[in-house]
């Protein structure tokens, strides 16, 4: 993995082989960076990070100057690897160690941008579950954007808050508004 853009851009993060993860593909990161270009200005929104696991799409969002960045994993390696490597990007992230679904049950605050990649052997009805919960708990902001990555196979166009979706291989982005 490598930082695409921004401050940090070439940087390489290597992951320990024991974290359960599989972090977004540069390509397909790329991708989304460059749709978000043109949708916010990085340094005036705040992101939330689900199942962030390497913390791969908070450095990208840090590298690019967001200030205000939660990454939310229940895996302790995870959670202390973001640590361990924002300390050494010089990132502030505000790390949580918690079940996402858990964490989506409690008012919380707004964010312009929240952006889920859990893994993708949970049910459709899990990944439907997220947004639903996001929504219903007003975790974003009135023009905020929800990006969940999930596998080509899961369909979200008749959910209400559905926006579009773009494919990158095995790899769609669903942005929910």
């Amino acid at each position: 993995m490598r930082i695409i853009s921004g401050s940090l851009k070439g940087f390489r993060i290597l992951a320990p082989k024991k974290l359960p993860v599989r972090p977004t593909t540069d390509r397909s990161k790329e991708a989304l960076f460059n749709i978000l270009t043109n949708w916010v200005t990085f340094n005036e929104i705040k992101i939330l990070d689900l199942f962030s696991g390497t913390g791969n799409i908070s450095y990208e969002f840090g590298s690019r100057g967001v200030k205000e960045i939660v990454a939310v994993d229940q895996n302790k390696y995870c959670t202390r690897f973001i640590e361990e490597t924002s300390t050494k990007f010089g990132l502030n992230i505000e790390i949580i160690n918690q079940n996402v679904f858990k964490f989506l049950q409690k008012p919380h605050q707004n964010f312009d941008v929240i952006f889920a990649d859990p893994p993708y052997d949970l049910p459709h009805s899990d990944f439907e579950k997220i947004v639903d919960l996001i929504f219903q708990g007003k975790q974003l902001k009135e023009e905020g954007i929800l990006i969940l990555e999930h596998s080509k196979e899961y369909k979200f166009e008749e959910h209400p808050n559905f926006e579009s979706s773009r494919n990158y291989g095995s790899n769609t982005f669903s942005f929910f508004e």
